[in-house]
């Protein structure tokens, strides 16, 4: 996936898929990936962001389009919802997560990428269905990280992004 804000972030990194953990979720996100949803080469031509940063936390991308500073962010129509997959795979630093809202059958397009080791809070629980990982980034952590300092806009601990850090490319390689 390469990502871009046209100033100071602009770089690759390499999302490892556990497909043998976590098929219905990997073939979820390869279906985003392989139809353009996530770059923008899809019949809607809008490429999507990363449009939520909590430092120490995660970054979250897939589900909107590129908006402009300070205006509300106009989210990209997703396919249905999938079914949340319970898994062996755990959300530690770099793995890559589902979002979904607070019911646990409803994630679609967007996706999150933990800064840090987030197992306690994240993973299912006895009182919590948890967010099905996926997967980990697997290079360009760097990048990943590089997101961070563009928090300018700040929402309560969260961040959305001053410029747009725009998804440019993203491409199944195996």
């Amino acid at each position: 996936m390469t990502v871009s804000n046209g100033a100071s972030i602009a770089g690759s990194f390499v999302i490892a898929l556990d497909a043998v953990n976590a098929p219905i979720t990997v073939n979820n996100f390869l279906a985003y990936v392989n139809s353009g949803f996530y770059d923008g080469t899809d019949a809607a031509a809008t490429r999507t962001v990363f449009h939520r940063i909590v430092p120490g936390f995660v970054v979250q991308g897939g589900g909107y389009r590129s908006f402009a500073a300070g205006a509300v962010p106009v989210e990209k129509t997703p396919g249905n919802p999938i079914m949340l997959e319970a898994t062996s795979l755990s959300n530690v630093q770099w793995s890559v997560a589902m979002a979904r809202t607070a019911t646990a059958n409803s994630a679609t397009s967007q996706f999150f990428i933990n800064l840090v080791n987030n197992s306690s809070s994240l993973d299912p629980s006895s009182t919590t269905a948890g967010y099905a990982v996926f997967g980990a980034v697997g290079s360009g952590t760097a990048v990943v990280s590089s997101m961070i300092t563009s928090c300018s806009t700040a929402i309560g601990s969260e961040c959305v992004p001053t410029p747009n850090i725009v998804i440019t490319l993203a491409t199944q390689t195996q």
